[in-house]
């Protein structure tokens, strides 16, 4: 209840701030969603602004929080664009009639992997997700060695994770449903192992902070996430955490910026678009956040890590993803997860 509310007040500021912006007029604001969080989005409205001249009113929350609002908001939208979110998740509101075609001049440069047949949303960021441990607390050889092994009863009490409110935690448990889903196998081995691996989690965490921080308190020794995440952590907060190369690879996600249909500032939503992704905006976000770019002249010009990070793609099929994911994700929460391991 307490959360609802905090919530609720956050949301009616929010709508306050996005009425007083910039006087309302076209083109003198743009409205944007992202999970990219504050630090992120803050810098990039003070960089977009300071070129353009629009003022960014911008939402931060779980990717899954602001795709909930853009479904809700589908008659009426608040926002004019999403900046952030996976692949699977833009190829859902794509579907769904949410997302509104425009087709930035950067996007010719950019891998077919990391943009949409129909122009409707184009990739700024690709994340690999990887599995990570506290090498204080845990040995390298008693550290898991790839995902499945996160079912191995030695494990139990050990493991941390950001709860399914998170784009990223739902793209990633769904890529591993997914493998069992394409071995024809998810109704019976992958949904046993799904419950071997609850059973070893200690508790499911709201914010990807406390996660970070939990862990480097050793109430846990292992858990995943975004590179960038992991990585700042190593460096900026010197937390002593070592990743695990999985044999069967990491989930590369594909993270977007798109407009949302029915936007009400669509010029500058174009230009908020066509300015993410260009490669100076990428490599600024490379060299400053450990984002790592699909622009690639800005990750020619990425820190020495992200060039020589080699990283195994794991095998998802992320049309199943955008077709399942909402199905697969309910199923876990209702029947597979326990839900007192959730920080409510």
């Amino acid at each position: 209840m307490k959360k609802l509310f905090a919530a609720m007040i956050v949301l009616s500021l929010f709508a306050l701030m996005i009425g007083c912006s910039a006087g309302g007029g076209e083109g003198k604001k743009v409205v944007v969603y992202s999970p990219h969080g504050k630090e992120i989005m803050s810098e990039v409205s003070k960089w977009f602004k300071d070129e353009t001249g629009i003022d960014v009113a911008y939402l931060t929350m779980g990717g899954g929080e602001l795709v909930d609002r853009i479904r809700a908001e589908k008659e009426n939208p608040q926002a004019d664009v999403i900046y952030g979110n996976p692949s699977s998740v833009f190829n859902q509101l794509k579907k769904e009639g949410l997302l509104s075609e425009f087709v930035p001049t950067w996007a010719e440069k950019i891998d077919p992997l990391f943009k949409d047949v129909d122009r409707k949303w184009y990739g700024t960021i690709q994340t690999p997700v990887v599995l990570f441990y506290n090498h204080d607390a845990l040995s390298a050889d008693k550290a898991p060695q790839d995902w499945f092994d996160l079912g191995d009863p030695k494990y139990k009490g050990q493991i941390i994770f950001r709860s399914t409110t998170s784009a990223a935690s739902r793209a990633t448990l769904s890529g591993l449903m997914d493998y069992f889903y394409q071995k024809g196998t998810l109704e019976s081995e992958g949904w046993n192992f799904f419950k071997a691996m609850d059973s070893n989690v200690k508790k499911y965490v709201s914010d990807s902070s406390i996660m970070f921080q939990s862990l480097a308190r050793q109430e846990g020794s292992i858990s995943f996430w975004t590179l960038d995440g992991v990585i700042d952590n190593i460096e900026k907060n010197k937390m002593p955490f070592t990743i695990v190369r999985a044999k069967s690879g990491s989930p590369i996600i594909t993270d977007g910026v798109a407009i949302i249909n029915g936007a009400k500032h669509k010029d500058a939503a174009q230009k908020f678009v066509e300015f993410v992704g260009r490669a100076d905006i990428q490599e600024k976000l490379a060299n400053q956040f450990n984002r790592m770019p699909t622009h690639p002249d800005a990750m020619s010009k990425a820190p020495e890590w992200m060039k020589k990070f080699d990283y195994k793609p794991m095998n998802i099929n992320w049309d199943n993803l955008a077709e399942n994911q909402s199905e697969w994700i309910q199923y876990f929460e209702d029947n597979i997860r326990d839900s007192a391991k959730v920080d409510k």
